[in-house]
């Protein structure tokens, strides 16, 4: 498929996640009404229970409405024995709806808890072992399903610095979901990753940011949540970002695989109709395609 086809939606697009206190949740149908209005008929599955959690009821539910999912994310704390097996039984039922809706990946989110993104720690030698082993396990289930696992380094979670990532990397054979914005937010350059591990990368995360506000995450001035509702993630080239060179690599790697339009947002309130994150999307969304019409993608 050509890239433009292969460009969907994340729900956090539209200030849709389930971190405690993040925000006003827009109704599913919404959500659906205005990303298809856009064109786009491909999405996340976002939060657990968000779009129908039953298998049988997701698919039957994506086929009335000519809906894809391409996979999603799902948190899991593999640092810590208890935590992980905490939320194994969703890890699979996760996995069995990806495989029954037709979906290739699980976006895997190394979290430290269930709490949200503003931990800051590293990994001990013996917390990476229990992190490698159940990372293992996780790869072992998703497999079965005929899923590859493309974990999301990200902001507040095990895996976030240039030092997580090469280790990470190094220790383990896992795909990546590359997430233009928050590698960018830790200090990582994205286009060096996509050019240097285009053979890692399952799944993409198009985001942009303000680097001045990313700082401000990186030295503890502000929260991962405060900094969304600042203005941390901006409209796809309004930011600094190399967006291009990212998707230029890419695609001249090969690249076969999704673009998620993933900007993630904090609302307070249900926006008025036609107002707030659908906006965003579509200014994202027309970007890329003057991209694909300027490089022939």
């Amino acid at each position: 498929m050509a890239f433009t086809d292969r460009v969907a939606s994340a729900p956090i697009t539209w200030g849709i996640d389930p971190s405690p206190g993040w925000g006003y949740v827009i109704p599913r149908d919404r959500y659906l009404e205005e990303m298809t209005s856009l064109g786009l008929t491909a999405t996340e599955l976002g939060p657990d229970g968000y779009l129908p959690a039953d298998p049988e009821e997701l698919a039957t539910f994506l086929d009335d409405r000519g809906l894809t999912v391409i996979g999603g994310w799902v948190p899991l704390a593999l640092a810590t024995d208890a935590l992980f097996q905490e939320q194994r039984d969703y890890l699979v039922r996760a996995c069995q709806q990806f495989q029954r809706v037709g979906a290739d990946v699980v976006v895997l989110g190394p979290v430290w808890n269930y709490q949200g993104y503003d931990a800051k720690n590293t990994l001990t030698d013996d917390e990476w072992a229990t992190f490698l082993a159940n990372l293992a396990e996780t790869d072992a289930i998703a497999r079965d399903n005929g899923l590859r696992v493309a974990l999301h380094q990200h902001v507040g979670t095990v895996i976030e610095t240039q030092a997580d990532l090469d280790r990470l990397l190094a220790d383990s054979d896992v795909a990546l979901c590359v997430d233009t914005g928050h590698m960018l937010s830790a200090g990582i350059d994205p286009v060096q990753v996509v050019r240097d591990h285009s053979d890692r990368v399952a799944h993409m995360h198009l985001k942009d940011i303000s680097t001045a506000q990313a700082a401000k995450v990186a030295n503890g001035e502000l929260g991962f949540r405060d900094a969304v509702k600042g203005g941390l993630f901006r409209p796809l080239g309004a930011g600094d970002v190399d967006l291009p060179a990212v998707i230029g690599t890419l695609e001249s790697s090969g690249y076969t695989g999704w673009y998620a339009i993933e900007q993630d947002c904090s609302l307070t309130e249900e926006p008025a109709p036609g107002q707030g994150p659908v906006n965003h999307c579509r200014t994202s969304l027309q970007y890329l395609r003057n991209l694909a019409t300027t490089n022939g993608w």
